[in-house]
């Protein structure tokens, strides 16, 4: 199966640093967050992934360098100071699954789903494929594992969501998922108002295991709110005409989509799978 991963635009809320880098690029650890979203695709199988960045930027050109760029000369001096063991991390990356890296069309409309749209050639005449938003993280497990494993045991269903229960004073943020009375996807309502208005306590994010009949409907005519072409319209349509399967996450999401909640996301890696997270707890309680 292939993965979809999709960039975070032009993220205006990282300025000035995502004016040179992609926000992907950004460090989680030692690892920036597309290479967390990448393994989490190892972790399940997939053998195929296409990376599709923000045109018009250097996205594509460091994504490039970042999984294919064998950096023999770091390498050579490595092995000339006794430190080989520091490339090692270099080997991983480039010894994941392939990794195909595409500009997203710049004609299409501003969207969510624009990015899919622009690696359909890749994925339209396979049974199904799984997208990645890069802005979102899963801890302690692979969301595209949970994924897969669902549509094994339901072969004819149109898609599946991945989801997470979330805290009513969180709802207003995002897509909160509606259930058919068969515990299938009805539709998600996007950012209720208030919390009378959520048909559930299950958030929606950027997991999805899609089959191609999605094309259908992720066309340029068919934006949604603020004129933007919106993924989760079109997986709603996919429910109107079949299962569109509910799955949830065995890990734990978080969003990376702001500064302050990819501190936070940021933080908690580290002080949960990292071999220096004693010191950073010992440090975080000092300054408390």
């Amino acid at each position: 199966m292939k993965a979809i991963i999709t960039d975070a635009g032009f993220a205006s809320r990282y300025l000035p640093i995502t004016k040179t880098i992609p926000k992907a690029m950004i460090p989680i650890g030692a690892k920036p967050v597309m290479q967390l979203c990448v393994e989490e695709c190892a972790e399940a199988g997939i053998d195929e992934i296409i990376i599709v960045a923000t045109p018009n930027t250097k996205g594509k050109e460091i994504y490039e360098d970042y999984f294919h760029n064998p950096a023999e000369n770091v390498k050579a001096l490595l092995e000339k100071q006794g430190k080989s063991e520091r490339f090692e991390p270099v080997e991983k990356v480039l010894n994941f699954p392939k990794i195909t890296v595409i500009e997203q069309d710049p004609t299409l409309p501003y969207g969510n789903g624009s990015p899919i749209v622009s690696a359909k050639s890749f994925v339209e005449n396979d049974e199904a494929f799984v997208v990645l938003y890069s802005d979102d993280l899963i801890l302690g497990s692979s969301d595209v594992k949970t994924l897969m494993d669902t549509y094994a045991e339901n072969p004819g269903a149109k898609a599946v969501i991945a989801t997470q229960e979330m805290p009513e004073e969180v709802w207003h943020k995002y897509g909160m998922v509606a259930l058919k009375d068969n515990g299938t996807l009805s539709h998600i309502v996007e950012k209720p108002k208030t919390p009378d208005l959520s048909p559930s306590n299950l958030t929606s994010y950027g997991r999805y295991l899609l089959t191609p009949e999605v094309f259908e409907y992720l066309i340029p005519s068919n934006t949604g709110l603020d004129d933007e072409l919106w993924t989760v319209d079109a997986i709603t349509k996919l429910a109107e005409t079949g299962d569109v399967m509910v799955a949830h996450s065995r890990g734990k999401w978080i969003t990376t989509g702001d500064p302050k909640n990819y501190f936070m996301a940021h933080l908690e890696y580290v002080m949960n799978h990292t071999d220096y997270a004693e010191d950073v707890k010992k440090y975080v309680e000092s300054m408390l």
